[in-house]
């Protein structure tokens, strides 16, 4: 006769390869360290993973919610996933499932810890969002655009160049809002002769397309040369679409993301904080606003844009900025390597500009929108902490309500 020890059996949660797009979003969010990643594929440590539910909707492709329940003795390792294609299928009575939940010991996802560490950015839209449609094109159903414009959209040389690049899908129907993002699968097989996976990038232009009333849209894409450690190496899917030309096709996959939506609603005010390239789904609100305020058919809001760069030649967009009415939106930027000026960055603004934040932060018309690279998120954060507090705001209870009503959102990466 089996031990109650013998059939005990877990829900393991588990990555599905086919759909995910190896972003790093689940790592990154993962409060207790249980996902990790090797080359082939994005998995998760059944030993660690306590069933918080954190990763979940950060997700874009939803590849993360994923279960199976199978015997605590034949859990899925890490080297059985790392070498997936496929999910599994699910296990049938005969693996001793059934047996095992009647015995009542399927043990239930854990509660999620409570964490000083844990993400205060919204899973949830804000309330007046439009509907976002996602997946409607996979990896292995994918979409083919044309490109219709490519351009360099800073001053900056070859090794800091930033192209503006416009997809078209002709009559195919492919829906986007501002803050969603698409996949793009670059051409060719990898070392193990597969298929690369698909590279997520933010659209930056409106949902009526970047050429109103066509089925188009843009991207923000900075051509990568080095790693994070100023090691010379050539992105495969930045250098491909920063060298593509006018009538050239890609593969699409998408689009994904259901939460980095901005506000419909008349009147909600909207602060942007961005870099470099995190600038793409600022511009697409921008110009969403922009376009609603020239047709007379919404009463906006305030628009504040902190947008941080190392010199005013790698910033995408620099010229365009100039051009936007002053009562329009309220621009603020910051160069960390600019010659002869002290560093300056996104979070020195945020503090330069605390009367007006504090203002906004109280204020439940206002979203707040933090997109670039991983390491400016924790700055930031501390830096809006800050103006709270100084104001007189208890950032906990604030932080907490800024999280519920879908007004902080944070795309990092």
């Amino acid at each position: 006769m089996e031990t109650v020890e013998a059939l005990a059996v877990i829900r393991q949660h588990l990555i599905d390869p086919e759909i995910c797009i190896r972003c790093n979003t689940c790592e990154a969010t993962c409060p207790v360290g249980a996902i990790t990643h090797d080359d082939q594929n994005y998995v998760v440590k059944a030993e660690v993973c306590n069933g918080c539910m954190d990763c979940i909707s950060p997700c874009p492709t939803g590849s993360i919610d994923n279960w199976r329940t199978v015997p605590v003795a034949r859990a899925y390792s890490l080297e059985e996933q790392f070498g997936w294609e496929v999910l599994p299928p699910e296990l049938d009575e005969a693996a001793g499932v059934q047996g095992a939940e009647t015995a009542g010991v399927v043990a239930p996802p854990a509660a999620a810890p409570e964490s000083a560490s844990a993400s205060v950015g919204a899973q949830l839209p804000p309330w007046s969002a439009a509907h976002a449609y996602t997946n409607l094109y996979s990896a292995k159903k994918p979409l083919t655009a044309t490109v219709t414009g490519n351009i360099n959209c800073t001053e900056a040389g070859f090794d800091s160049e930033t192209h503006h690049i416009v997809l078209d899908f002709g009559t195919l129907p492919f829906p986007v809002l501002e803050g969603q993002s698409i996949g793009i699968v670059p051409p060719g097989t990898d070392a193990l002769g597969k298929t690369h996976h698909a590279r997520q990038y933010s659209v930056s232009s409106a949902r009526n397309g970047e050429r109103p009333g066509y089925n188009n849209l843009s991207l923000t894409v900075k051509r990568v040369t080095q790693d994070p450690q100023g090691q010379a190496v050539r992105g495969l899917a930045s250098n491909y679409l920063c060298e593509l030309e006018v009538g050239d096709t890609v593969t699409v996959v998408g689009p994904f993301g259901s939460s980095f939506l901005m506000p419909n609603h008349p009147k909600s005010n909207i602060v942007m904080i961005c870099t470099g390239t995190g600038s793409a789904p600022m511009r697409a609100m921008t110009e969403w606003r922009r376009r609603l305020r020239k047709s007379e058919k919404f009463e906006g809001g305030k628009l504040m844009l902190f947008f941080g760069a190392r010199t005013p030649q790698e910033l995408p967009y620099f010229g365009p900025l100039q051009s936007l009415p002053k009562d329009f939106i309220d621009i603020n930027l910051a160069f960390s390597r600019k010659p002869e000026q002290p560093r300056r960055y996104v979070q020195d603004l945020l503090r330069e500009r605390a009367a007006d934040l504090a203002q906004m932060l109280g204020d439940g018309q206002t979203c707040f929108y933090v997109c670039g690279l991983k390491s400016m998120e924790e700055g930031v954060i501390l830096a809006l902490r800050d103006v709270a507090q100084e104001a007189g705001l208890d950032w906990g209870t604030l932080a907490a309500r800024l999280k519920n009503e879908g007004r902080l959102h944070l795309e990092t990466y």
